[in-house]
């Protein structure tokens, strides 16, 4: 018995009491106030009905098309149909329709259809839909979609969208406002923040950071992925920018985040920088890395310059060690006017209030340190903390 179905049966006979009577009664309207006060009175537990309406709360063995209370619904065995209440739908057994609650749908066994739960949702599994205020749970598979304010957590899962968290053993797209948890993911997973998988077969998007043991298009400011690179390394452009670069992804695509600076004739300018970038293999010791980053340049007091690169570097890597260069494409929007000579080759500029755009050819040469990736993530974490089990 699964915890889901332990606590339905739990609040079941909380609210009703353990039910001695077997047979099984029926009736076409079942109408009341609460609990015991209602058309079908004490043997309310025994009943089956087609319309059920209660001012506060009902009870009943199973509804087999409308039902709704004022506050709360209580039925030991199915429901098909629709049922609403203002407060919780309690239901034993299996649900086949919509459940509509102010604040919780619990149902023990599997939900098809539609859980609209103001706060809660919970159930065995679901074929359908959990749309939840604040949280969604099924112990066992989602084929459908969990929608939640906040997070969202199944066994197995089509679909997740929740505004904080996503936790799976197995789900085919997750999409969460901060973070998204899962052991195998066959789609997409998509974070304001970090994703954590142990395989990927799809894309991990994230605003920040991707964290899995295989993952095949991880695109994220920092990516720990387990058969994926790793490289810290520097980098030098044609006006004597230097970057300490961390360079971290997949086989073929990789983040970059970089801490620097310039000062070069006089100008004295800190440096952060964050792209995005990809490898395209030539040979075993010879590739192109392909990169697009922002470059931000401030002398922390009132100039700024803002350089966007588009980076085709021919590299060579022998063991750990890997040494690139090549041509950058850059556009620069500065409100320093000396700005405009902290450029490569210029071929168009122009100023608009105040700010001086310029678009150049210029170049950039650099040497990196390969890392064990694997050693990396296991130092990181282990397979427990990154299974959803």
């Amino acid at each position: 018995m699964t915890t889901i179905k332990k606590v339905a049966t739990a609040l079941l006979l909380s609210v009703t009491g353990a039910a001695t009577a077997q047979e099984q009664l029926r009736s076409n309207a079942h109408i009341g106030f609460v609990y015991p006060l209602s058309t079908n009175g004490v043997k309310a537990l025994e009943y089956s009905n087609r319309f059920s309406i209660h001012a506060l709360a009902g009870v009943s063995r199973a509804e087999e098309a409308f039902c709704a209370a004022g506050v709360a619904n209580v039925v030991k065995d199915s429901v098909h149909g629709f049922i609403a209440a203002g407060t919780a739908n309690i239901i034993g057994g299996n649900a086949d329709g919509c459940q509509a609650a102010g604040f919780i749908n619990l149902t023990g066994g599997h939900t098809r259809g539609t859980q609209l739960g103001g706060f809660i949702n919970l159930s065995g599994s679901v074929n359908g839909a959990q749309l939840g205020g604040f949280a969604n749970v099924a112990m066992h598979e989602v084929k459908g979609a969990q929608i939640a304010g906040f997070i969202n957590t199944a066994d197995t899962a089509t679909g997740q969208v929740a505004g904080f968290i996503n936790v799976a053993r197995r789900s085919k797209a997750q999409v969460a406002g901060f973070v998204n948890v899962a052991d195998d993911v066959d789609g997409t997973q998509i974070a304001g923040f970090i994703n954590v998988a142990r395989k990927v077969k799809g894309a991990q998007i994230a605003g920040f950071i991707n964290i899995a043991d295989s993952s095949d298009c991880p695109i994220g400011i920092i990516n720990i992925i387990g058969n994926g690179e790793q490289a810290l390394g520097l980098t030098v452009n044609e006006i004597g920018t230097t970057m300490l670069t961390l360079r971290s992804g997949g086989r073929k695509l990789y983040g970059i985040i970089g801490i620097g600076g310039n000062y070069v004739d006089g100008y004295r300018a800190f440096g952060l920088e964050a792209g995005l970038g990809m490898h395209i293999p030539v040979a075993p010791h010879f590739r192109f890395n392909t990169e697009v980053s922002v470059t931000s340049l401030s002398d922390l007091w009132m100039n700024t310059d803002i350089r966007t690169d588009l980076r085709f570097m021919p590299a060579v890597r022998l063991g750990n060690v890997e040494i690139f260069a090549g041509p950058t494409f850059s556009y620069t929007g500065t409100n320093d006017i000396q700005g405009v000579g902290r450029v490569g080759y210029t071929l168009w500029d122009y100023q608009s209030w105040g700010y001086t755009h310029n678009f150049a050819i210029g170049g950039v040469v650099g040497i990196q340190y390969h890392f064990n990736s694997k050693r990396i993530l296991n130092s990181l974490t282990t397979q427990k903390n990154i299974s959803a089990e």
